[in-house]
């Protein structure tokens, strides 16, 4: 009787044990950014989520490969996190339910599976796309009276493009967005985002990646008129071929990836000018919202103290 009590006591301990270690493992304090905190737990879970939603193996090779990126994704996580708990925005949760629609094929419950199979985190994916949509609209609401076309000057050079060429060239683009710091750690990033296009492709690399407000929809940009752009950038989708990726392209405040995914033309009497204003007017505004939201982060961050433990 005595043994099997013994036995009882053991294996109460060693469970226990294993209990308080995981706990320990859980709660290990990697980062601190003011009273937010990044541990071990939640940089395993985003490395094994990306590449389970990835479709990539997990393995130690894969999982160093992500390491600096992600901690990197996790502060402009915790920082949005931040910045938000000083504002009372109403959340729209049909925003989420449509983005978890979009990702997994209108099959969330399917979704949700591939979390649990696979002993990763399910809520803490949920409150990075909620953050990441509520930092969308935060955005949004500070600088609405900024992110403002001249719609005017826009159709004075749609007409301009239309009534001088019999036929109108098209890009279809998709970018990558990635905020600059400086030359050393943009070099590595740089270097990372180059490996997994090469990996993963373009589109997976946009979602998993990119700081852009097109990262939800793998980075898409529609069409574009390279006539209608800055020329730096026109030059350089001059010199692609369908399927190319740009070299990377150094903005204001952070670097961008372009893919020609494909080129079209239409003879100028079939084409929609008013399609062609709707593209140019929501790249433009696309533009003006990541230069504003990078803008803001950075100044964030950069009042921020961030202790690594």
């Amino acid at each position: 009787m005595k043994f099997f009590k013994l036995v009882f006591l053991l294996f109460f301990f060693v469970i226990f044990i294993n209990t308080q270690s995981s706990a320990i493992i859980k709660s290990n304090i990697v980062l601190k950014i003011e009273n937010e905190i990044i541990t071990n737990y939640e940089i395993k879970n985003k490395i094994i989520t990306t590449l389970v939603l990835s479709n990539e193996e997990v393995n130690q090779e894969n999982i160093n490969k992500l390491k600096r990126q992600t901690l990197d994704l996790l502060i402009i996580h915790k920082l949005r996190k931040l910045e938000l708990s000083k504002y009372n925005l109403v959340f729209d949760n049909n925003h989420l339910i449509s983005y978890l629609n979009k990702i997994s094929s209108n099959n969330i419950q399917k979704f949700k599976e591939k979390f649990k199979s696979n002993n990763i985190d399910y809520n803490l994916y949920l409150d990075e796309i909620e953050t990441q949509l509520r930092w969308q609209q935060l955005i949004y609401k500070i600088y609405s009276n900024k992110i403002v076309i001249d719609e005017n000057s826009i159709d004075e050079e749609v007409n301009k493009l239309v009534n001088n060429k019999s036929n109108i060239l098209e890009y279809k683009l998709s970018e990558i967005e990635i905020i600059s710091e400086n030359d050393s750690v943009d070099r590595k990033k740089i270097l990372n985002i180059k490996e997994q296009i090469s990996i993963n492709g373009f589109k997976s690399t946009a979602m998993k990646f990119s700081s852009s407000s097109s990262a939800s929809s793998q980075g898409d940009l529609g069409w574009v008129n390279p006539d209608l752009i800055s020329k730096p950038i026109a030059k350089i989708l001059k010199s692609l071929k369908k399927g190319d990726v740009s070299p990377p392209i150094k903005k204001q405040n952070s670097i961008i990836f372009l893919m020609l995914d494909d080129i079209r033309i239409i003879k100028s009497n079939n084409v929609d000018k008013k399609k062609i204003k709707e593209e140019v007017i929501k790249q433009k505004k696309n533009d003006l919202f990541n230069l504003y939201s990078n803008s803001h982060l950075s100044k964030i961050k950069n009042n921020s103290l961030i202790q690594y433990k």
